[in-house]
């Protein structure tokens, strides 16, 4: 009997450590990570800020996915992370010039604009907005670029439960992941753990804030001296 249960205990671990990757091994497999998305798969990745969990955004069997994993409401929009700074026009209407983009991104942000009918219509069909993101974070801009399309992301934990900063805190998740990329400890700080700060673009000229992030003042001060935008309250 206590033999079998370490059989099981044994083959779980191994099953488990299969699917996580260091960073340096991530960045060697991009194309072993672009398939397992590709095939409908559903991936835990670091990012500038937490932890996330993140596929294909066209792919609507993915998307489901992510939202049982995290008990999540699908009627709560996910963002999505790309590439480049170009980018964000494939996908949006941007009311920015690029040298104001390029202020914010990439970085601890998620710009928010009006969705372009390109966008796959498999992601958040109920809103007429989008929130995008480019992590400052080398393997998620490689993998962006990689894969040539949007990336659909989330925070890795339970729906309303703290973010989190090493894989360990959504061990929970893993059995239902089809990968884990481990970047090791993201901050010592709890403060990161508000995850990206959430800005809605749609109104040109003007900035709301919907979500207080890390990085929030420093934010605040580009917004308005660098993007010159007025800030809106609702």
């Amino acid at each position: 009997m206590r033999f079998n249960i370490f059989l099981k205990t044994r083959s779980f671990f191994t099953k488990m450590n299969n699917k996580i990757l260091t960073v340096d091994e991530a960045l060697n497999n991009l194309d072993r990570i672009k398939n397992i998305l590709k095939s409908g798969g559903v991936i835990a990745v670091p990012t500038d800020t937490i932890y996330g969990v993140a596929c294909l955004a066209c792919n609507k069997n993915s998307l489901d996915k992510i939202y049982r994993i995290k008990g999540r409401s699908n009627t709560k929009p996910l963002a999505i992370s790309v590439g480049k700074s170009e980018d964000l026009d494939k996908w949006s209407w941007v009311n920015l010039s690029i040298s104001s983009l390029q202020s914010l991104l990439p970085g601890p942000v998620t710009l928010v604009f009006d969705r372009k009918p390109t966008l796959p219509v498999e992601l958040n069909p109920n809103t007429k907005s989008i929130g995008i993101r480019i992590p400052n974070y080398k393997f998620m801009i490689d993998l962006a670029q990689h894969c040539d399309e949007p990336i659909a992301l989330t925070s890795a934990n339970i729906s309303n439960e703290p973010s989190s900063l090493s894989i360990n805190e959504f061990e929970s998740l893993w059995e239902d992941l089809d990968l884990i990329i481990d970047g090791g400890q993201l901050s010592s700080n709890e403060v990161a753990k508000a995850g990206s700060t959430v800005i809605d673009l749609t109104e040109k000229g003007t900035y709301h804030i919907i979500r207080n992030g890390s990085h929030y003042d420093n934010i605040i001060k580009i917004l308005e001296e660098t993007c010159n935008l007025k800030r809106k309250f609702q």
